[in-house]
């Protein structure tokens, strides 16, 4: 007899504004992981006349009346600065959830609704967006402290074997308790992408702020490396190479499509403007007839 365990959790909605900073962030390296916080609510929709079991590695909808659904919509996201960079590691210090909670009363006030921290994203570059079992044990610790708590993994800079077309791959999960270990796994949580015509001015925040987080961070490494009192000066030139490198280089794969974005942006949003005015005018001249 199968062991019914009931998700915290039953959707994930996230603004496509939202999603695009994270596709970008993810997108910003192929040698290391990022990460970010995900901002948001967690609602509770009584329309909902299911619930939701786990049977080995399935998920399954069972008919039992359950009084709601329980949807995390993640509205904007903040890009996490990271200490140390690893290639397959991303680490949270309570200093940044601490930050983010401040962060999320500045934005509960901008936007008027009740915000929260409610996950956690990363990526996965060049590996499967399934979560490994760090991932695994860290989103646990975090639903320890809120159940309501997602993780959300981006992988990307990997390619189709068939098609030889490089893909983006994303997934929602949360732990649970595994049947027979002290172990935890993984359960996957359905996203779904809610489409926006424009960008929202907290998630165009955030993706102005990436160039300026890659540059710190960059800044951050040159400046413990450069500190150290052992190295010759040909290794310090080497090493000041390496950073304009890596700085230009940043600016090739991000600032520059992202100035390109946005100029993009105002010439759409001009040409809109400009539609609405001559809407405006006909308008009113029809109005100026009636009368």
């Amino acid at each position: 007899m199968a062991v019914q365990v009931v998700q915290a959790v039953q959707a994930v909605h996230l603004e496509s504004d939202a999603f695009l900073v994270c596709l970008n962030h993810a997108l910003s390296t192929e040698k290391e992981e990022v990460m970010g916080l995900c901002i948001g609510e967690l609602n509770d929709d009584a329309r909902s006349d299911s619930k939701f079991t786990y049977t080995g590695s399935e998920v399954r909808t069972v008919a039992e009346k359950v009084d709601a659904v329980r949807i995390v919509h993640i509205h904007s996201v903040i890009i996490l600065r990271r200490s140390d960079k690893r290639k397959d590691r991303v680490e949270i210090s309570p200093e940044q959830l601490s930050a983010a909670s401040t962060e999320t009363h500045r934005l509960a006030e901008l936007t008027g609704r009740p915000m929260r921290v409610v996950g956690w994203y990363h990526s996965h570059p060049h590996i499967t967006v399934w979560p490994s079992h760090v991932d695994v044990r860290t989103q646990a610790m975090y639903q320890m402290m809120d159940q309501g708590f997602v993780g959300l993994i981006f992988s990307c800079f990997i390619e189709d074997k068939n098609t030889k077309t490089g893909r983006v791959l994303y997934t929602c999960f949360q732990s649970i308790q595994a049947q027979k270990s002290s172990e935890y796994e993984r359960i996957e949580i359905p996203i779904h992408i809610v489409p926006h015509v424009t960008i929202g001015k907290v998630c165009l925040e955030s993706a102005v702020e990436l160039p300026k987080i890659l540059c710190q961070e960059e800044q951050d490494a040159y400046r413990r490396i450069h500190s150290l009192t052992h190295l010759d000066s040909v290794t310090k030139i080497h090493n000041g190479s390496v950073f304009t490198k890596n700085l230009c280089s940043q600016m090739s794969a991000v600032s520059g499509p992202l100035l390109q974005w946005l100029e993009d942006r105002l010439e759409q949003n001009q040409q809109l403007l400009q539609e609405l005015q001559q809407e405006k005018e006909e308008l009113l001249q029809e109005l100026s007839a009636l009368e």
